[in-house]
C-alpha cells in the first residue's frame, strides 16, 4: 500500500495517479493524554489501520494527485538519522573536493558514526527547499528513506527489517562549510520525504533499487543501493546499539556520486525504484 498526506493534514490512499481519502481512518487513533508516547502515531498504529484505508479507499473517488500539496508522510518522527559516506563513490569525491571536505581529515565510517538532522528541517516536496544562505554552495544528496515501524533497541542485522514499516524518497540536503555536519544538515526544509510512503511488502530487496536525479533536467546523481557500503540492515542495526528507535523514526540512508550545488528556480527530481519519483523546487 501507498500513502501520503496533503493539503490540510488530509491522509490518502495512493493508487496510480489517483488519491481517496481515508483521513476519517485517523478518528480511530488513540487519545493519548499529555505526554504522548514517542512516535509517530499513524506508523504505531498502521498494522491495525490499514485494512480500513484500504477499505475506505475502495468506497471513495480518487482524486488526481497532481496539484495536491504533499506533505512529509511521516508527521512526528522522534529523529532523523543520516549514515554519511555510505557509497564508495562518494566517499572518493568528497575528500577530492576542498568545497566539500573543508580540511576535514578522511575517516571511516564506522569512525564517524551516524548524524541527526533536527525535525524541525522536514518537509514534503510541495514545500520545495529554501536556500538558508544563497552566497554559501548548498547541495542535493538523493537516498533511500527508511521509516521504523515500532520500538527497538539492539536489533541484530538479521532481525533489522523486520522493523522497518516502509520506504519514501529521501533529499538529504547540506550546505557546506567547517561547522558540524549536523548543524550544517538540519537547516529548515533541508530535509525532504515524500512523494508517499510504500509499505515493506511492496520493496522486497532494499538492496537492489535504481535512483537518480535531476536539477533542471540533467542527472547529477545515479546509482543502485546495491552500491551501499553498509546495506539499510546493518544501519538500522547499527542505529539500535545507540539510540532506541520508535514508530516513524526516519532514516536516511546515504548518497552516492554526483552531489552537486543547487540555485533559486532550479527544479529537483528524484525517481526511486519501487517508490516513484518527487519533485521538488528550489526557493531563494
Amino acid at each position: 500500500m501507498r500513502f501520503c498526506r496533503y493539503n490540510d493534514n488530509r491522509l490518502g490512499v495512493v493508487r496510480g495517479d489517483q488519491v481517496h481519502d481515508v483521513t476519517d481512518v485517523m478518528n480511530d487513533l488513540p487519545s493519548y493524554r499529555y505526554p504522548a508516547p514517542l512516535g509517530d502515531a499513524l506508523i504505531s498504529n498502521l498494522d491495525t489501520l490499514r485494512p480500513k484505508m484500504e477499505a475506505l479507499a475502495d468506497k471513495v473517488a480518487g482524486i488526481p494527485i497532481d496539484g495536491l500539496d504533499l506533505l512529509s508522510p511521516v508527521a512526528n518522527p522522534t529523529k532523523i538519522m543520516g549514515t554519511p559516506q555510505n557509497y564508495k563513490k562518494h566517499v572518493d569525491e568528497t575528500f577530492a573536493d576542498a568545497n566539500i571536505h573543508h580540511g576535514k581529515p578522511k575517516r571511516s565510517l564506522a569512525d564517524q558514526g551516524l548524524f541527526l538532522k533536527a525535525n524541525s528541517a522536514l518537509v514534503g516536496p510541495s514545500a520545495g527547499v529554501t536556500l538558508r544562505f544563497p552566497d554559501r554552495r548548498t547541495d542535493h544528496e538523493a537516498e533511500l528513506g527508511v521509516i521504523i515501524g515500532k520500538v527497538g533497541s539492539e536489533i541484530s542485522e538479521a532481525d533489522a527489517l523486520d522493523y522497518v514499516a516502509g520506504y519514501a524518497i529521501a533529499l538529504d540536503m547540506v550546505v557546506r562549510g567547517p561547522e558540524d555536519r549536523s548543524f550544517r544538515k538540519s537547516v529548515d526544509s533541508y530535509a525532504v520525504l515524500g512523494p508517499w510512503f510504500v509499505t515493506r511488502d511492496e520493496i522486497s530487496d532494499p538492496q537492489d533499487l535504481n535512483f537518480n536525479i535531476k536539477v533542471s533536467g540533467e542527472i547529477r546523481q545515479q546509482a543502485n543501493t546495491k552500491d551501499m557500503i553498509l546495506s539499510v540492515a546493518k544501519q538500522i542495526a547499527w542505529a539500535s546499539e545507540f539510540y532506541t528507535l520508535h514508530p516513524g523514526d526516519i532514516l536516511m540512508s546515504g548518497t552516492c556520486e554526483g552531489v552537486s550545488q543547487v540555485k533559486p528556480g532550479d527544479e529537483m527530481v528524484i525517481e526511486f525504484d519501487g517508490v516513484g519519483t518527487m519533485v521538488m523546487g528550489i526557493n531563494e
